[in-house]
């Protein structure tokens, strides 16, 4: 295949092979977009292009993502775009060779995920009941909640929930992950009770929007934004308030860590860790 005619083609070719044969998420999409574009801008400072950047090129640009200042995560992942770039551009035959193969990243330092207690849980989802400025606010913050923390569910995965999951009052539900992949995740009895009560208010508010002409929303927590759907930062802030009125420190509670809290009591519960 003939390589573009431009770096920014490389960038284009490469993302749009990205989402159309990996299924990559927009996030991932625009992730990888952001660390190449900041690639680009250094390369053309240096007159230097795709097709003939060196593997000495490519550490200098980390030499300089160093020297900035910047965090090993950041420059771990921009190697990881980087590389995965000229892979690509290898396979597709625009080079003959692979300059970024062979460098190493940064090593990054081991923690152990912090997680919160059993009775710091408690108290968040007992707060999710009195967050929100309406009693339709304040179901749908307590059914999210439940939801998050009885599956396990990425804040992603859980504003674009669709409707149809929590219909039946089922036990598990379908949901998709990263690159379009499903799984199965457990609903406690808790979550599924907020699930069910949720679900009559927010059909309701759904069938007064059809009859004034709008078209019906298929996901969990619609929104009349460009999405459809509730989106992440108004979860996530949310789920600070929730912090806040259970009295613990908002640093503390993100959706990632509620994931955490999930595996570990569930851990510390008898599941199997295969299972989790």
């Amino acid at each position: 295949m003939r390589a573009p005619g431009s770096d920014q083609g490389w960038i284009s070719g490469f993302l749009d092979a990205m989402a159309a044969e990996q299924g990559a998420a927009e996030n991932t999409l625009a992730s990888y977009g952001r660390d190449l574009s900041v690639y680009l801008e250094w390369t053309r400072d240096q007159a230097l292009s795709f097709a003939t950047a060196q593997r000495s090129d490519i550490e200098a640009f980390l030499i300089a993502c160093d020297t900035q200042g910047l965090s090993v995560a950041t420059r771990a992942r921009r190697l990881s775009a980087i590389r995965q770039l000229f892979r690509f551009a290898f396979d597709e035959g625009w080079r003959d060779d692979d300059p970024a193969s062979a460098i190493r990243g940064p090593g990054r330092a081991r923690k152990l995920p912090q997680s919160l207690s059993e009775e710091q849980v408690d108290g968040l989802l007992a707060a999710a009941q009195q967050t929100g400025r309406t009693d339709k606010d304040r179901l749908r913050n307590t059914c999210a909640i439940e939801l998050l923390y009885a599956s396990g569910m990425r804040i992603s995965e859980l504003v674009s929930l669709p409707a149809a999951a929590l219909r039946g009052d089922p036990q598990m539900i379908l949901v998709r992950g990263k690159g379009g992949k499903e799984r199965m995740v457990p609903l406690s009895d808790m979550a599924r009770v907020s699930g069910s009560a949720w679900l009559v208010i927010r059909d309701h508010a759904d069938a007064d929007l059809v009859a004034k002409g709008a078209r019906p929303s298929p996901f969990l927590f619609p929104s009349r934004g460009k999405s459809g759907h509730i989106t992440r930062t108004a979860m996530y802030l949310a789920i600070k308030d929730m912090a806040v009125k259970a009295e613990i420190d908002p640093s503390m509670v993100t959706p990632h860590r509620l994931r955490h809290a999930f595996a570990t009591h569930l851990l510390s519960g008898g599941a199997d860790l295969r299972s989790i």
